[in-house]
């Protein structure tokens, strides 16, 4: 038998983008072939909990697209690149058939069904070594862990020690890196939301979010916000509102698969105070990088505890299992207009504001006492911008059982007063 051709793998998860990718720097350092890929994992697609998908159709429409963006921006790169509707071990059998896999060079994560995942292609491939890498993150958990012993309980500690020597990597070199080694081809398969399960649908017109998914999308989003209307100095004022594209960053969704890093936006928000000021709003972006840095060490640290019941806090958490109160909510049909108005958005858009969230999120935790992980789940089906650290982290918080040691209810009909005075959101939502 002819000896099989050795390459190295570049397996994209939730770090689809060019720009300061680390993986693919690292891959494109070393003297193999390399096949870039991704998998549209079939038992991920086919997965329920609670009676929810584990993804819908808005946040699929997103993924395609910025899968679709990263064989774009590879292609200008020379880069080959596969990407699969399969089981993903089997996608890794395959190839490994065909060639020796060496090395595969991938993002590195530590939440259930992430770890299960790279367990099944472990024992696919027993001898591929790993080289895994933190890119999720805007602070290096070396810097973390030289500040802090364990990660504290509240946000505003852990913000204080992390600021005092404040240090950020810069960005990985790798968007213009091209590749120059021996053509590799493999199969890859045409992917449409169809072809995931799901019917083609019309973005509606009210939606906050009519943004396509992926990297040169991402990157055009954050010119717009920054230099182009200047909206991040206003950032601070405009982050609670409620309709409109430009309240808010709305960087979220191209965070959470990876389009955009956070590394980036702090350069780029850097860039930016130099060029027109700093002031509380560009600093406050940056505040809310952390937040979503915390809600990952802390689910680094307590692993699957953010999926139980009882959250971090071994809080006891009483809840009714009424499927008729959980349905109302779902559809916009409760006792308050201002919930109504956030739920019907996002059934209908797959977004939701921040405001919007905490609302609905108490309200159902605190109002109708139902189990907290039945809304984190409904929300991980629905979101465009869902990202497992940062929804289970703000369920648990907004439930009691997590890093808010408050345990505070919001009153909906108060916060409508405070940030829907006009009714402009509940009647953009609610007329029919």
């Amino acid at each position: 038998m002819p000896e099989k051709q050795k390459i190295n793998i570049l397996w994209f998860t939730k770090d689809l983008r060019t720009r300061d990718s680390e993986s693919l720097y690292k891959a494109m350092q070393e003297d193999l072939p390399v096949l870039a890929v991704y998998v549209f994992d079939a038992e991920f697609f086919a997965q329920k909990q609670f009676g929810f998908r584990k993804i819908g159709k808005y946040r699929a429409k997103f993924l395609v697209e910025s899968v679709e963006n990263l064989k774009q921006n590879l292609a200008k790169q020379k880069i080959p690149f596969s990407f699969r509707y399969s089981k993903t071990e089997d996608v890794f059998k395959e190839i490994s058939e065909e060639f020796e896999i060496v090395k595969i060079f991938c993002q590195d994560e530590w939440t259930k069904e992430e770890v299960d995942l790279q367990a099944k292609v472990e024992k696919a491939i027993p001898n591929a070594n790993w080289e895994k890498s933190y890119s999720q993150f805007l602070l290096n958990p070396l810097f973390v862990f030289k500040n802090l012993d364990k990660i504290p309980m509240l946000f505003t500690t852990f913000r204080q020690k992390i600021e005092k020597n404040l240090l950020i990597r810069p960005e990985f070199e790798s968007e213009n890196l091209i590749y120059n080694k021996s053509e590799i081809h493999f199969k890859t398969d045409t992917i449409s939301l169809k072809s995931l399960g799901f019917e083609d649908f019309e973005t509606d017109k009210r939606t906050a979010f009519p943004f396509s998914g992926g990297e040169s999308e991402a990157l055009k989003r954050l010119h717009h916000y920054f230099s182009e209307t200047e909206n991040l100095s206003q950032y601070k004022q405009t982050r609670n509102g409620l309709v409109g594209t430009d309240y808010s960053s709305k960087f979220s969704a191209c965070l959470s698969d990876g389009s955009l890093s956070a590394v980036t936006i702090y350069h780029e928000i850097k860039k930016y105070e130099k060029e027109f000021g700093a002031n509380d709003s560009t600093y406050w972006l940056i505040f809310e990088l952390l937040w979503r840095d915390f809600f990952r060490y802390i689910s680094l640290q307590y692993k699957d505890l953010i999926f139980w019941k009882s959250g971090i806090n071994h809080q006891k958490y009483f809840a009714e299992n009424n499927e008729d109160l959980i349905q109302k909510w779902k559809v916009g049909e409760t006792d308050s207009d201002f919930v109504n108005a956030n739920m019907l958005e996002l059934k209908n858009t797959g977004w939701m504001s921040n405001r919007g969230r905490q609302n609905v999120a108490s309200y159902f935790c605190k109002i109708l006492k139902q189990d907290w992980r039945i809304g984190a789940a409904y929300f991980e089906e629905m979101l465009i911008d869902y990202d497992v650290h940062s929804n289970y982290g703000n369920w648990m918080y907004l439930a009691g059982v997590g890093n808010d040691n408050r345990d505070r209810t919001f009153n909906p009909k108060k916060q409508a007063e405070m940030y829907d005075s006009n009714q402009e959101f509940r009647k953009l939502w609610l007329k029919q």
